[in-house]
């Protein structure tokens, strides 16, 4: 088991001692870092700035949404950090919602898997470098020919030359058929609300992906970093409560009332219920009251809080099920080298 380090993105001011926490995890021994964006402060330049200061861990996003950036824009990116890290990363990718792509990004959200996979099928022509990238579409067209086309449009190579011809590509991915793409086509999946007591759910489908023709990965070789709040401590009951709002808010905030794909998650661990509630009272104005009446057995699903000698059980029951790294977001120094510790 491997240990990684979730800084997230920006609240509506720049955090505080995310250097710290980096410089921490580097010398406590994990194994990577990553950064996330939603509609404020962007993955890759934290990634960027934060890991520049670094020697060893992988640096990664999770997740960059498709739709902030054309696949060669991407690409670009990706290659640039990797030649910057000493080919150190790892490329995060998730479609988002119909919500933010259509209303921050003003693009079409249809066919999100269609799209994700000529996404990702680009990067990896940039990456390669071997011909002139092409794409006959239909979402992204290369050369462009469509409506008000010049006709001038040429297929090229990238001018720099990648580090590495294959930089890894993993997907955050929440539905079944979007967790089956990831092990087909990319080289890890990264969970966000990952429980252990569905890993056999989960299995069935990364396996159907894993059986396609031309699959990337095998199990052996394929990636689970799951996002992992663990938290070491004797009071459950406050930190339960600390982490409800944290649900509250994706649970019944993200998306719309009847497209969420969050709550979606949710509804498949069993918790439909709940969902409903809490996205009534939720989108209502009563935040408070819809974290207060999620039960505490939604938060231990996809959490891990309690003494050393519980967390440490849990870790090896995540391990178990096939998670390869899980993805933390301790707020001290102290909770880094604990962690550390508990996974030496």
């Amino acid at each position: 088991m491997k240990l990684g380090l979730q800084l997230g993105y920006w609240a509506a001011q720049p955090p505080a001692g995310h250097a710290d926490l980096v410089a921490a995890a580097e010398e406590a021994g994990f194994d990577s870092i990553f950064t996330a964006e939603a509609w404020g402060s962007d993955a890759y330049t934290p990634l960027a700035w934060l890991g520049s200061s670094t020697n060893r861990v992988r640096l990664g996003t999770s997740v960059l949404q498709l739709s902030a950036r054309t696949p060669t824009a991407c690409a670009m990116a990706a290659l640039t950090l990797d030649h910057l890290s000493g080919g150190r990363h790892i490329v995060g990718l998730g479609v988002s919602g119909p919500q933010v792509v259509e209303g921050w990004y003003g693009q079409k959200f249809a066919k999100p898997l269609g799209r994700t996979r000529e996404y990702i099928d680009i990067m990896r022509q940039v990456f390669a470098r071997e011909a002139p990238v092409t794409s006959p579409g239909p979402h992204y067209p290369l050369p462009y020919t469509g409506e008000g086309a010049t006709g001038l449009g040429k297929p090229l190579k990238p001018i720099t030359h990648p580090l590495r011809s294959d930089i890894p590509i993993m997907l955050g991915a929440e539905g079944p058929k979007n967790v089956a793409l990831a092990a087909e086509i990319a080289d890890g999946w990264l969970p966000l609300f990952y429980t252990p007591r569905m890993a056999d759910t989960y299995n069935e489908w990364l396996d159907e992906g894993f059986a396609r023709p031309g699959a990337r990965r095998s199990r052996e070789d394929f990636e689970i970093i799951a996002t992992a709040q663990i938290v070491i401590t004797d009071d459950r009951a406050s930190t339960f409560a600390a982490i409800k709002p944290f649900l509250a808010l994706y649970m019944g905030g993200m998306g719309s009332e009847d497209t969420n794909f969050h709550a979606d998650v949710y509804r498949r661990m069993g918790y439909s219920d709940v969902v409903d509630e809490v996205t009534r009272l939720f989108r209502s104005g009563r935040k408070e009251e819809a974290a207060q009446i999620i039960p505490d057995e939604v938060v231990e699903d996809s959490a891990i809080v309690g003494d050393l000698d519980f967390v440490r059980e849990q870790i090896k029951v995540w391990e178990s099920c096939g998670v390869t790294t899980m993805l933390v977001s301790p707020r001290s120094i102290e909770e880094i080298n604990r962690l550390a510790e508990l996974i030496r």
